[in-house]
């Protein structure tokens, strides 16, 4: 099975939505410098989706001889953005920030009414928080709140998952064993789209630094409530809609706060505002992130770098 993590996907999606004889004008490749040749005959760009900190980029980066070797770099969020400008001086003249979008959804209509039982989704990779959730869901008292984990290497590749599943075991066993997790492990993203209106909220205790995120936006689109750390750029996705919770080192304090978020939900989810803001909230993302207004960025983006390639 080969990789359809957030970067492959929203790469199809690219070639979905976007003319492909425009697209044949660029060579475009995805957060990893020379991962795809350089084309001399077209105009190459990065599309960085990846943190200006992992160590397969720093070295490229800081070698500023290398900035020229592309004609563009388009980044998914400003924060990604920034980063990159300020740790390793970019020239700003080439970079360009297109955010991620998504595709039609099937919408949450079905809100919550009191006495309801509440389902939680924890889909993302293990190293982002899924330790923080169960230890969040250990602290949930109520019998009603339930959470289904699809947590999983696997979203990467099979090669992927017998590499790295093994350290995460330990934490796969512990959702097995926690009578209000259900873990299902992966699913495709085709699978997880399809049946997320069914939940009720995501829940996201964040510890690592996304550039995007696209579960998120996914969630938020659908009409989930949803919970996330202030990390990286996770408030830059959200915007307004979300319950912050702030990111904690102490990871034990950090699942502490989570639980009593997760305690909350169903006195916050019965109030009348709760559904006209997660009704709003729908509105909000499918307006902006759809991928027809994605397309029309990059269409845009795209034949303005063709005309001023010409000039």
């Amino acid at each position: 099975m080969t990789p359809r993590g957030g970067t492959e996907l929203q790469l199809e999606f690219l070639h979905k939505y976007v003319d492909q004889s425009l697209l044949d004008n660029f060579q475009i490749c995805t957060s990893i410098p020379g991962k795809i040749p350089l084309d001399p005959n077209k105009i190459n760009i990065l599309w960085q989706k990846n943190s200006y900190d992992q160590a397969n980029l720093t070295e490229w980066f800081k070698n500023k001889e290398n900035h020229h070797k592309y004609d563009w770099y388009v980044f998914n969020s400003h924060w990604n953005y920034e980063q990159f400008r300020f740790f390793y001086d970019l020239p700003t003249h080439k970079c360009i920030v297109i955010k991620n979008g998504i595709p039609k959804l099937k919408l949450k209509e079905n809100f919550y009414k009191e006495g309801d039982p509440i389902k939680l989704i924890f889909h993302p990779t293990p190293w982002r928080g899924l330790n923080v959730l169960l230890a969040a869901m250990q602290k949930v008292t109520n019998p009603l709140i339930t959470c289904d984990v699809y947590s999983s290497c696997e979203v990467y590749g099979k090669q992927f998952k017998e590499a790295n599943d093994k350290q995460w075991e330990g934490l796969y066993e512990q959702a097995k064993k926690l009578p209000n997790v259900n873990y299902i492990g992966y699913k495709p993203n085709e699978y997880i789209l399809e049946n997320l209106h069914k939940y009720d909220a995501f829940v996201y205790p964040n510890i690592w630094e996304e550039t995007f995120c696209i579960s998120a936006l996914e969630s938020l689109a659908v009409g989930l409530f949803t919970v996330l750390t202030d990390n990286g750029a996770l408030y830059e996705t959200g915007a307004e809609f979300p319950t912050y919770i702030p990111m904690e080192k102490d990871y034990v304090k950090l699942a502490n706060q989570t639980a009593g978020v997760i305690n909350s939900l169903p006195d916050q989810l019965k109030q009348e505002g709760c559904k006209i803001h997660l009704k709003f909230q729908q509105k909000y993302f499918n307006h902006f992130y759809s991928w027809d207004r994605t397309s029309f960025n990059w269409i845009n983006f795209l034949k303005g770098a063709l005309s001023a390639r010409s000039k």
